[in-house]
């Protein structure tokens, strides 16, 4: 695929009154001294490392080599902008530590350095020659039928060579060879243009990388995916909020309001009716925490991961066995996806599994938070993409019997599909293993850092 910005040009009805086929032709020029420089910079420094490999300046010239294509990769994502507007990025990340030797050794572990160094080696040892003789082949011919009367002249009006095959001994005849190339020059222009375009979508593939526009659009979708985690945290902590603060004082100034005036009631059907609503008072109470809870869990925000996990287990109705030591604090966005699915892994279990007994183990290492939730139950559930709801997005399903495991959702519901989401906007990944007849292992895996917590 040629560059945006030269391949639209071709297509469109202004290329040759445009500066587009003299950019093409200077890219294609300058191609010559860059990769003579290359090719000479690569044989001094193979042949001097080879002279002096007995001592450690040659073992280094020699390792240098490996960098050769970093500074022709720089140049060359230059010239690319003869051809094409759109920025040819870097594909090197930033050192974390100053100094020449952070900077190799980060150059050194880039895959994009060796694409470079392979790009420089072609680059060196025959592109900027192809490249000269597609400039040649495909202007050649036309300037010089245009020259044809300059030529004639200069030969005192006897006889020309055009293109070392044809004779002009008049200038009528030299006109009409001129004429020829003026007709021919356009299609030599396009031409030149469109191998400018492969050439340099060639070079664009290896020094800057494949889809570069795609990346950037998939990139700002990463990131506006997160912006509406984030914003959709914010949200549920402001009904939260409100519940905690607004419903449920209500709720419990009626409970007590009820309870005082059962008490003060004589008994009768009076008495009756205010129990019977004192009651019903304490039920949607205890419903209205238990809803609170599930929204922005208390315990979480103030204890961690770990005391989270203990209280969810608790709150099982299967045996659950936690093994989650030591986490420590993690970021909160990370806590929070974590903890929601282990949530709605163990309801899932307790629901559709048959499990006697569950077990959730989380650990952080090599910077990232696993967690893994694994029932002895039936089994048999599996990822499915799409389905009913419409959605282009995968919903955990349960086998050919309905009876999903760990990773199973309500029969004809999304399950873990939000929380996947959710887990992939901080560029983790979730997994299910699910054979027939169990065990059920749902693996969490979140890249993150612990966070120090102070006082």
């Amino acid at each position: 695929m040629s560059p945006q910005n030269l391949r639209q040009a071709l297509y469109e009805s202004g290329y040759l009154r445009s500066a587009w086929p003299w950019r093409a032709v200077l890219y294609l020029l300058s191609s010559a001294p860059v990769g003579l420089v290359a090719l000479l910079g690569i044989v001094v420094f193979a042949l001097a490392g080879g002279v002096l490999t007995i001592l450690v300046v040659g073992l280094a010239l020699l390792a240098a080599l490996g960098l050769a294509g970093v500074p022709v990769g720089a140049i060359e994502r230059r010239r690319l902008r003869l051809v094409d507007n759109s920025p040819a990025r870097s594909p090197h990340r930033t050192p974390d530590e100053p100094g020449f030797l952070a900077w190799a050794r980060v150059r050194y572990q880039e895959r994009a350095t060796w694409y470079e160094l392979a790009y420089t080696v072609l680059f060196a040892f025959g592109l900027w020659m192809a490249d000269g003789l597609a400039l040649l082949g495909g202007l050649g011919a036309p300037l010089a039928m245009l020259a044809t009367p300059v030529l004639l002249a200069l030969d005192g009006g006897g006889q020309a060579q055009v293109l070392k095959y044809w004779s002009v001994t008049s200038y009528p005849e030299a006109a009409g060879w001129a004429l020829g190339g003026a007709m021919l020059l356009p299609v030599a222009l396009y031409c030149v243009g469109t191998f400018a375009g492969l050439r340099a979508a060639f070079a664009r593939l290896l020094l800057v990388g494949p889809d570069d526009a795609l990346r950037e659009e998939l990139g700002e979708v990463s990131r506006s995916r997160a912006r509406l985690v984030h914003a959709f945290e914010a949200e549920r902590r402001r009904i939260e909020r409100d519940l905690h603060d607004g419903a449920q004082q209500r709720l419990v100034a009626l409970t007590m309001t009820l309870g005082l005036a059962r008490l003060d009631a004589p008994p009768g059907p009076l008495a009756d009716q205010l129990a019977k609503a004192h009651d019903e008072a304490g039920k949607v109470l205890a419903e209205l925490r238990e809803l609170i809870h599930g929204i922005h869990p208390q315990v979480l925000a103030d204890r961690g991961l770990e005391a989270a996990l203990e209280d969810a287990a608790d709150r099982s109705p299967v045996p659950v066995l936690v093994n989650a030591s030591g986490l420590g604090r993690l970021p909160e966005p990370v806590e929070k996806a974590a903890y929601f699915v282990v949530c709605e892994a163990l309801a899932n279990v307790a629901k559709h599994s048959g499990a006697a007994l569950a077990e959730v183990g989380a650990e952080v290492r090599d910077g990232a938070l696993f967690v893994s939730v694994v029932d002895d139950g039936v089994g048999g559930a599996v990822l499915r993409r799409g389905g009913s709801d419409g959605g282009g997005s995968g919903r955990w399903g349960g086998d050919a019997d309905g009876r999903p495991g760990v990773g199973g959702s309500r029969p004809g519901g999304s399950g873990l599909t939000g929380l996947s989401d959710r887990v992939a906007a901080l560029n983790g990944t979730l997994t299910l293993s699910s054979p027939p007849g169990g065990p059920t292992i749902l693996g969490v895996e979140i890249p993150c850092e612990p966070v120090e917590v102070f006082g």
